[in-house]
Formats: C-alpha cells, structure tokens, sequence
C-alpha cells in the first residue's frame, strides 16, 4: 500500500482543448434524457476497480448537455429529475448529496433518491450543519454565537444518520459530518472536540446490517486537525467508532499528500474522498471559482498533481479489496463529469 500511494508523480498530460459554449437551456421540459450511449465510456468503467465508485457533486448543472445529459435543461428541473439520467452515465456509480448541509432531508427523500439509481449505485451525504458547525451563522456566512446543537449525538441520529439509512438502505455509501471552519478557542482545545466527536459516533446506529458498504466519515476545514503530534490521537478515535476520514482536496486544507499519512493510520479501511476547490483560488475562492468555470462544460485547469496521486492511492486501496468513494465538484478543475473521466483514464492507463 505505501509503495501505491507515494512516489513520483508521472508526466502531466497537455490539457484538453476547449469545446465551444454549450447551447442554452431547453424551456419546457418535463423530463432529462441521458447523452447518448458511448461505447468508449462503457468500455472505460467496465474496466475500473469493481470497488470504485466515482462521480460528482450534485447533478444540477446545465452545462453539461452532451456529456450527462443530451440537452441543456434548466437547473430546476435537472434538480427534480435529473438524476435517473445521472445514474444512467457509465461512470457515475456515486453523487455527492449537499443540499442536506443546509437543512435536513426526510427518509422519504431519501428513498426518492434511491430509487432512481441503479442497485449498485451508492451515495455520499453530507450532515445538516446545524449539526456540524460551532457556531450560528448569519446569511453572509458570519458566526453569531456558540451552536447548542454542535456534534448533538441525539441530532445526528434523529436528522441524519436515522432517517438517510432507512431512506437509502444498502445505497448508503458515506455519511459524512464536514465540520465547518471553527473558533478560534475551540481549535486550541481539538482534543475536547475530538471526545465530544467519538460521543457523537459510537452513538450512531450500526451501518452494516443495512448498508455493508456504508461508513461514516469526518471533513474538517481546519488543517490544524492534521497536526502530525495530534493525528495519531484523532486515528485512534475515528478507528475505535468504526469511522473513516474524508479526504478533502480544498483550498483551505493540506494537499492530497499531507492528508494520506492519517489514512494510513486508519488502514485497511475504505477510502472517502471529496475534490472541491483547485488550490489555485485560493482557501476563500469558491466564488472565484464559480464565476471563472461557470458553466462548467469544460476543463479549464488541469490540476496534474492531485489526479496523479489519487490515480495511486485510488489504485492502492481498491487493489487490496476496499472500497473507494470519490466524488468530484466543477470548482476541481471547471467540469466535474470531464474530471471524472480523466480520473477513469488515467486509472485504466495505470
């Protein structure tokens, strides 16, 4: 395992050439049709790791006519309808759900979900934040005050983990508490947050008999979690509540190699990751991000160094029998679905 997921990088590929605008949304629609069967993206994820499950996150984006779907439909409807088409793509075995981040989804959303996917299909879910940030915020974002409810295992159960596993059943793949940038006195007191976390996990309901493949998974968007004296502790917990932790490429965290060591603490387990931000933008950038890719129906910058080591550790974990969730937002390089390609590519190349 060490071997696959350090060594040097190989040779970035050129980057691709840049497709014209994509054509405006179709108005009036009540339903998403799929892009057109390609034999090579068939003949591509036929040959992925059976244990890999690649995609995106969320599926709302018009801009992606002939590559998910075979037209520009409005974002309102790719919202409601929309991912049957998406779980007909060869590749996308797995989406990243956000919108729970931002207020709870009931089970029987959930099963909506799931019933418009594939048996094999499997989804990452993020915990509603009232749940995993300290503080209350306003509408720009600002912290108010202290959060009551931050990492309530009660909570957690009742608006997350309870209802996404009897909604999703066996498609439950990672359930993920992404804790939100916290205060200042709270990160000179991680080992604190850390115990009330393990409170917080043990006292979740069991995956397994329902979701073999499930687990529960932290992000953080504090790089002081990966501090090397304190990582060995924040392993030891996440293994002693049979959870995993999150790998996640963004701006404001280490990159993909400083975030490997805490993975191998964990091993053997699976792998979660979620690609969100290019470096490049910088750690407060999404919304330079969205602006610079939108519409995001083309790659606009190759990240080589972050493909190339997932392409190993992807490699390492699945080839000794593990499961492997990756999921892939626009703001990675400026089109999710082309990413998830590359990334595929690359893995068959290897």
């Amino acid at each position: 395992m060490q071997n696959d997921l350090f060594g040097d990088p190989p040779s970035p590929p050129a980057p691709p050439a840049s497709p014209p605008p994509g054509p405006a949304p179709r108005k009036g629609l009540a339903r998403v049709n799929p892009a057109p069967r390609d034999e090579a993206l068939v003949a591509l994820a036929a040959a992925l790791p059976p244990r890999l499950r690649l995609g995106t996150s969320s599926w709302t984006y018009p801009g992606w006519a002939d590559l998910v779907w075979d037209a520009a439909y409005p974002d309102a409807l790719l919202s409601k309808e929309g991912l049957t088409a998406y779980g007909q793509h060869p590749l996308m075995r797995t989406v990243s759900v956000d919108r729970s981040f931002y207020r709870p989804l009931t089970q029987d959303q959930y099963a909506r979900y799931a019933a418009r996917v594939p048996d094999d299909f499997r989804f990452v879910v993020k915990a509603p934040s009232h749940v995993t940030d300290a503080l209350v915020r306003g509408e720009d974002g600002r912290g108010l005050q202290p959060n009551p409810a931050f990492l309530d295992p009660a909570l957690a159960t009742q608006d997350f983990v309870a209802p996404a596993l009897a909604g999703l059943g066996h498609k439950v793949g990672a359930l993920v508490f992404q804790l939100s940038p916290m205060p200042r006195h709270l990160l000179h007191n991680l080992p604190l947050v850390l115990q009330r976390l393990r409170t917080l996990l043990l006292a979740q309901p069991a995956l397994a008999p329902t979701a073999p493949d499930g687990v529960l998974a932290l992000e953080v968007r504090d790089p002081e979690w990966l501090d090397p004296v304190f990582m060995p502790e924040l392993a030891a917990v996440l293994r002693e509540c049979g959870a995993t932790w999150c790998l996640c490429l963004h701006a404001k965290m280490p990159r993909l190699a400083d975030q490997l060591p805490l993975l191998r603490l964990l091993w053997p387990g699976p792998m979660v990751c979620r690609w969100n931000l290019n470096p490049l933008h910088g750690a407060y950038g999404y919304e330079d991000a969205q602006r610079e890719y939108s519409p995001y129906d083309r790659i606009h910058d190759v990240d080589d160094e972050t493909r190339a080591l997932l392409v190993r550790t992807i490699a390492g974990v699945t080839g000794a029998g593990q499961n492997a969730f990756v999921t892939i937002s626009n703001k990675a390089e400026g089109c999710a679905p082309l990413s998830v390609r590359a990334l595929a590519e690359g893995l068959v190349l290897r």
